[in-house]
C-alpha cells in the first residue's frame, strides 16, 4: 500500500470560497488529501468519485442544504463508512438534533479555530479506523452482525444501517444482556471529545429498532440500554 493510500481523504462542502480555501490550506498542511464542493448536490456527486473518509459540510447552502445532503449520504450503502461533520455558524438546539438525526457525527462552529478543527477531525478519523482486536462476527440466534463488512442480518434478511447506528448496535450486541449506561455508549460510539446529548442516543436507538425490530434492544429506565437474548 502506497503512502498516498494511507492518507485520509476529506471533502469540504461550503458555498463560501474563502472558507473552502482556508480549510483546504489547514488540511493540506496536515497532509490530508482534499477536495471540495459548493452545495449538497455537488457533495453527493463528488463523494461518489472522491470517496472521502470524512465530509466536512456547511449546514446552510443553496440547492441542497447540509442536513438533507447528509441524510441522503447516510441512507446510501455506498457511503456507509463516510463520517459527516457539520461546519456551521448556527447554534440552535433544533439544528444540532436535526443534524445528528440525519447521521452526522459532530458539529464544528464558525469562526473556525485551526487547532481545534484539526484535533477534532483527527479524533473522529482515528476512532473510525477498524480495531483488529475486535470480534468481527457476532452471531446470536437469528441475528448476525459482521463488522468486517458492516452488515447486519436478521432472520436471513440483510439490513443496512448507517455507521453510527451500526457502531451502537455492535457495541450492545458485543455483550448481550449487559447494561450499557449512557456515558459508556457516548464514549464508545461518539468519543469523549464529541459533545452530544442523551437525545442523540435515543434517536439512534429508535432508528435501529425500526429496522431490526423492537425485541432486541431493551431500555433500562434511568440507566441505558442492553441487547437482549
Amino acid at each position: 500500500m502506497s503512502e498516498t493510500e494511507l492518507k485520509n481523504k476529506i471533502l469540504i462542502v461550503d458555498d463560501e470560497d474563502d472558507i473552502i480555501e482556508f480549510i483546504k490550506y489547514l488540511l493540506l498542511k496536515e497532509s490530508f488529501i482534499v477536495d471540495s464542493a459548493k452545495n449538497g448536490i455537488e457533495a453527493i456527486r463528488k463523494a461518489k468519485i472522491f470517496k472521502p473518509d470524512l465530509i466536512l459540510m456547511d449546514v446552510m447552502m443553496p440547492q441542497l442544504d447540509g442536513i438533507e445532503a447528509c441524510r441522503q449520504i447516510k441512507s446510501n450503502p455506498e457511503f456507509d463508512k463516510i463520517s459527516v461533520v457539520f461546519l456551521t455558524a448556527r447554534s440552535e438546539e433544533f439544528s444540532e438534533l436535526a443534524g445528528f438525526d440525519a447521521g452526522a457525527e459532530d458539529y464544528i462552529y464558525k469562526p473556525i479555530k485551526p487547532r481545534a478543527l484539526i484535533s477534532r477531525l483527527k479524533v473522529i478519523l482515528k476512532r473510525n479506523k477498524p480495531n483488529e482486536n475486535e470480534l468481527s462476527l457476532i452471531k446470536i440466534s437469528d441475528f448476525e452482525i459482521d463488522k468486517s463488512t458492516y452488515s447486519v442480518s436478521v432472520k436471513g434478511d440483510k439490513i443496512f444501517l448507517p455507521k453510527k447506528e451500526f457502531d451502537l448496535l455492535y457495541l450492545l450486541a458485543s455483550k448481550p444482556n449487559i447494561i450499557f449506561n449512557r456515558d459508556k455508549i457516548l464514549a464508545a460510539v461518539w468519543g469523549d471529545e464529541v459533545i452530544v446529548g442523551d437525545r442523540t442516543i435515543d434517536v439512534h436507538i429508535r432508528k435501529i429498532r425500526e429496522k431490526i425490530g423492537e425485541s432486541y434492544i431493551s431500555t433500562i429506565k434511568g440507566i441505558g440500554y442492553k441487547f437482549v437474548i
